[in-house]
């Protein structure tokens, strides 16, 4: 297996997502980051995007999923992000950070969570 290394840094989503009152009542920004461990053997060999984890479709997919779901907290947000990203046989493991930029006085907390497929 040629195991290869995706990222994706700085998207920004908007979403309604949050435990406090209010908080889903509009849309916010959200700053995630998207890791992932691919299987990259085919899309090497064949130089073929149709072989490769198309990493635009990967973005629009993780943007979709916060704009269009609505949860209280960010580990249920990111949990339904790997839940997606893991459905594509290739990806053998993925992260995500997700933040509230600005939320807490200036201060910008974030969740990261992980996921691997069993071998």
């Amino acid at each position: 297996m040629n195991e290869a290394t995706i990222a994706i840094r700085g998207i920004r989503a908007y979403g309604r997502h949050g435990a406090l009152r209010g908080e889903r009542d509009f849309s916010q920004p959200f700053e995630l980051e998207v890791e992932l461990a691919v299987d990259a053997a085919a899309a090497r060999a064949s130089d073929s995007l149709s072989d490769a984890v198309d990493y635009a479709a990967v973005h629009a997919r993780v943007v979709g999923i916060v704009a269009h779901t609505s949860f209280r907290l960010l580990e249920r947000l990111g949990d339904e992000v790997l839940a997606d990203l893991m459905r594509d046989e290739r990806i053998l493991g993925a992260s995500v950070t997700i933040a509230k930029p600005n939320l807490l006085g200036g201060a910008t907390p974030s969740v990261r969570l992980s996921a691997r497929r069993a071998p």
